[in-house]
């Protein structure tokens, strides 16, 4: 194991001129302090360890809108910054009927030890990144997350999801601002900002009292750099409107 930390920040919040905080929960499919089985190999590669493209989409955005960006840097397997630390997907044993292998007969000691060395740095970043651009100006919270274009058979016709909560007039306006540039964009799908699956940029929104989004990108939009280069250079002529 190494001192390095479970996230990356991108920009600088002393100097960015752009009023958008990017976070991006499952940029990451490392696995630090444990050792995955042949197995989970290919969990970790696929939507299970991490969100395909969702990084490279947040780095563009960073350069895009001279924005600042915090990333996770570990995979969601180890335990999952979009998830309150009591929720009972925190940590999944299973992945589509697949043993976890790290994760098998996890003690709560263990489980413990995950949020103190990955979960709440990482939302620490967070906060203090945050805080410090608020200083400077108005903040606008965004979360990059990609999704899965088919779930159990069935196709997922949008192409961008919104998720919001309580900014709801902000996010109408992303919502059709997007649709204007082409997307299919769907409100609140293929998850729901008020089920509570937007927890990380909710939670640091909420604490800080400016307004926040989560976009869901469907993989095949950005499974590739180019292509997670040129989603990205839509999504910053929309984002905008978001306020």
């Amino acid at each position: 194991m190494t001192d390095r930390p479970p996230y990356r920040i991108l920009g600088d919040p002393d100097r960015a001129a752009g009023p958008f905080l990017f976070t991006c929960e499952h940029a990451s499919n490392r696995t630090p302090g444990v050792t995955p089985s042949e197995p989970d190999a290919a969990l970790l590669g696929d939507h299970w360890g991490w969100d395909i493209g969702a990084a490279d989409v947040t780095e563009a955005l960073v350069a895009l809108t001279d924005g600042v960006a915090v990333l996770s840097d570990f995979s969601r397997l180890l335990v999952d910054p979009n998830r309150p630390p009591d929720s009972p997907t925190l940590v999944v044993a299973r992945c589509d009927g697949q043993d976890v292998s790290f994760n098998r007969g996890l003690d709560a000691a263990t489980v413990g030890a995950r949020v103190a060395r990955l979960h709440q740095p990482y939302h620490a970043a967070i906060d203090a990144t945050a805080r410090r651009r608020l200083a400077r100006g108005p903040v606008r919270l965004v979360s990059v997350h990609s999704f899965t274009p088919v779930w159990q058979d069935a196709p997922r016709w949008m192409e961008i999801g919104v998720l919001f909560d309580d900014h709801e007039p902000g996010a109408e306006r992303l919502v059709v601002a997007l649709g204007l540039l082409g997307f299919a964009v769907a409100r609140n799908a293929p998850y729901s900002g008020r089920e509570g699956l937007m927890y990380a940029v909710d939670r640091h929104g909420r604490a800080l009292g400016v307004p926040c989004v989560e976009l869901e990108i469907r993989q095949d939009l950005v499974s590739t750099p180019e292509r997670a280069r040129a989603v990205a250079e839509q999504i910053a002529r929309a984002l905008p409107t978001f306020g």
